[in-house]
């Protein structure tokens, strides 16, 4: 009979303190939830907009409501053109309405929107039933 030789494993045991995640790491980690949470929130609040409001979806129509001054809020994704998006907070401060920049980029605000496509910009001309407006904060 042949022996075959046997190989040792080690095991190695983590300190007890790591086990617990330090304040520094805790707050970190409540203040992803909080934003998560307010990221939902918004969410909930565009779906309202779009089954009960007045909205317009994109670059050109956006400036057309804000020329016309029928826009109430604008909201913007994180990946729109600089140049964009300063026209657009530009043309916002003459009209005095509030600019959103949204947390994520143009496919999630398309998504949020309950569209199958990208949504770089949204102007929201009647909130209908939502409160969105009243419960965004101005990032003029």
């Amino acid at each position: 009979k042949k022996k075959t030789p046997s190989t040792s494993v080690r095991c190695y045991l983590a300190a007890p303190s790591t086990h617990f995640a330090s304040s520094k790491q805790r707050a970190t980690m409540v203040a992803a939830k909080k934003t998560k949470k307010t990221h939902e929130s918004i969410n909930n609040r565009l779906a309202l907009v779009m089954k009960s409001g007045k909205y317009t979806l994109g670059y050109k129509t956006v400036l057309k409501t804000l020329r016309n001054s029928k826009g109430k809020l604008i909201i913007i994704a994180n990946n729109c053109p600089p140049l964009r998006k300063s026209e657009i907070e530009y043309y916002a401060m003459l009209a005095k309405v509030g600019v959103h920049h949204y947390n994520g980029n143009n496919v999630d605000l398309g998504t949020a929107c309950g569209k199958y496509f990208r949504v770089c910009c949204l102007s929201i001309i009647d909130p209908g039933d939502s409160d969105i407006i009243k419960s965004m904060p101005d990032d003029k």
